[in-house]
């Protein structure tokens, strides 16, 4: 799955100049059991499977082996909701390692032991921790400097708690409708006012929860 980002991209990219490194690592691969089991069913009964504590802990004693300062985030429904203040805060750690949950998610144990943090990438719930982890390698990743290989994610949308300015290119008119004339006017200024306004006017009508934070 995680090849969609490191061989295709922006990330990829990034990982080719050195900017990014990642590796994936497959619990399986640290059971103790001939049919690389991880997962086992939960105490009380109920549907579904929990993840076990050795295979994960294993693989993480692992990992800390070359990252000892490494943190751990857990991506989990329960978790702190991601948006770009935490996207900001994660992008000054110098290593970062995502436990991915899959089935009824991971012994308890593993949480209040193993795990410096747990984040959620919105109230809705999703098969595992897989897609998650890619949101936040992605979101975290192009606020590294040289990534992008301009400033481009300092204008995006949330990066100043609004969202992003209309954006438009040629041709200049399309079905009757032209391009606002204030940004062909090559007044810099000018512009960068009417970009500011846009982006409050847009953030007031399609999200104002943000301006009433």
């Amino acid at each position: 799955m995680f090849s969609a980002i490191s061989d295709e991209g922006v990330i990829a990219r990034a990982i080719k100049k050195s900017i990014v490194s990642m590796k994936t690592w497959q619990l399986r691969d640290f059971s103790d059991n001939q049919y690389r089991n991880v997962d086992d069913k939960p105490y009380g009964g109920g549907a579904g499977m929990v993840m076990q504590v050795k295979p994960i802990r294993d693989c993480l004693s692992t990992i800390k082996k070359d990252s000892p300062d490494t943190k751990v985030v857990y991506l989990s429904p329960q978790g702190k909701k991601l948006n770009q203040e935490l996207v900001e805060e994660l992008s000054e750690l110098d290593s970062i390692t995502f436990l991915c949950g899959r089935y009824e998610g991971v012994d308890e144990r593993v949480i209040e032991n193993d795990v410096d943090m747990e984040i959620s990438i919105g109230d809705y719930v999703i098969s595992g921790g897989e897609l998650a982890a890619m949101v936040l390698i992605d979101a975290i990743s192009r606020r590294l400097p040289g990534v992008l290989g301009n400033e481009s994610s300092l204008e995006d949308s949330f990066a100043n708690s609004l969202l992003d300015h209309p954006h438009y290119t040629r041709p200049e008119v399309v079905d009757g409708q032209r391009v606002p004339e204030v940004l062909l006017s090559g007044h810099q200024a000018k512009i960068d006012a009417w970009r500011l306004q846009q982006s409050i006017e847009k953030t007031k009508l399609k999200r104002p929860d943000l301006i009433d934070d």
